[in-house]
């Protein structure tokens, strides 16, 4: 039990000197979470260093073919509905060959394996790509609703193919329920780094069951940096650096020497509205499931109970209501100081146009999708609604 508790210590001792020496904090594509390599023992992180070769090159819709398989990469924007109306797919049998749900938005770079071969050189689907009822409002006064993140290929666009040789052929892996990405590299004896360029993963390096990964092939392994003695030989003396050359002059300052002391900042001339309390309300209960990302995701995504009433997060008036492309409403009110809040993701609109609106005033309800897209706009452009709640 003891050294149990030994084992534990060590290793929180060495994350949080990881997170403290870090210039940007605890950098998770780095951390080797099992230890490896700790303690001098037999375990060895060397060979899992080894760096792959990059990643083909998608042709212009976007597939890398290989003999046995081919996989498509996804843009930015995309889901595996707009993949597959890109390529002429099934949505649903291509949702289900990744165990994604067909409307998840994917991770610029993100692999999709496709469940059957694609012919080379086929034309683009000209159908429009159907976009998800939590995207993003580009001009919520034009009527336009949801905007299209990608447009595909006139019809009859030649797409250039090429087979990748079968030897660069990377293996496959789907994901087993309790295997994480360190595992996945762990288990193949690659780069933790590697397996996440490969497949376009988040920062976060999360995975999911059912989840198709492209194990990278590998370069070459790192030279040995030091000889190794033959046991029951001592190892050679490193010379010294202070025996070749001088040390270096260093000037020290005095102990005792005062030090300055920066000036203390004015707490209360440097409070923010979300310090103050926030100009707006969460229009909905539940939890942010997807946060704000300039140009990738103009507001925040929450988790609703289906049929759980959306409510103005301020007073203002209902300056438009719009619908996304599948008809799904979009409400947007207008509050003081140019700011604009915006709401979709809702059913059963309760307010019309024109109608003044206090904090509170339920809107509509929240679908059986159960969750809601909430914006905040100074004027056009978008800012970060967790700034301005309260």
């Amino acid at each position: 039990m003891a050294k149990a508790w030994r084992l534990i210590f060590v290793a929180g001792s060495v994350i949080t000197l990881v997170a403290c020496n870090s210039p940007g904090g605890l950098n998770l594509s780095t951390l080797d979470p099992d230890l490896r390599g700790w303690g001098g023992g037999g375990f060895d992180t060397a060979a899992a260093a080894a760096a792959a070769a990059p990643r083909p090159a998608p042709d212009n819709r976007g597939i890398i073919s290989y003999p046995g398989y081919q996989v498509a990469i996804a843009r930015q924007g995309d889901t595996v509905t707009s993949i597959a109306s890109r390529l002429g797919l099934n949505a649903a049998q291509l949702a289900s060959y990744n165990a994604i749900a067909p409307t998840a938005p994917l991770n610029s770079g993100a692999v999709v394996a496709l469940p059957r071969r694609v012919a080379a050189g086929a034309p683009a689907t000209t159908s429009a790509p159907v976009t998800s009822t939590t995207g993003r409002v580009s001009d919520p006064f034009a009527g336009q609703g949801m905007k299209t993140p990608n447009v595909p290929p006139a019809a009859g666009a030649a797409a250039a193919t090429t087979t990748q040789p079968a030897s660069s052929q990377p293996r496959q892996h789907v994901v087993a329920a309790g295997e994480t990405a360190w595992s996945v590299a762990r288990k193949y004896n690659v780069s933790v780094n590697d397996l996440a360029q490969w497949n376009g993963l988040p920062s976060n390096m999360s995975v999911r069951t059912g989840q198709r990964l492209l194990i990278p092939v590998t370069g070459q392994r790192p030279a040995a940096t030091a000889a190794v003695s033959a046991p029951g030989v001592g190892s050679p003396t490193p010379t010294p650096p202070s025996s070749t050359e001088p040390l270096p002059k260093e000037k020290t300052q005095p102990a005792n020497k005062a030090v300055d002391k920066p000036a203390s900042p004015d707490f209360g001339k440097t409070r923010t509205a979300s310090s103050s309390g926030g100009r707006f309300r969460m229009p909905v209960n539940g939890a942010i499931i997807r946060t704000y990302e300039k140009g990738k995701n103009e507001g925040i995504d929450i988790s609703a109970a289906p049929g759980s009433a959306i409510s103005a997060a301020g007073s203002g008036t209902v300056a438009a209501i719009t619908r996304d492309t599948d008809q799904v409403p979009i409400i947007v009110v207008r509050h003081s100081n140019n700011m604009m809040t915006v709401y979709a993701g809702l059913d059963d609109v309760a307010v019309t146009k024109g109608q003044t609106v206090s904090a509170g005033t339920t809107l509509g309800k929240a679908r059986n999708q159960g969750v809601v897209h909430f914006e905040v706009r100074n004027g056009f452009d978008s800012v970060d609604p967790e700034k301005y709640l309260n």
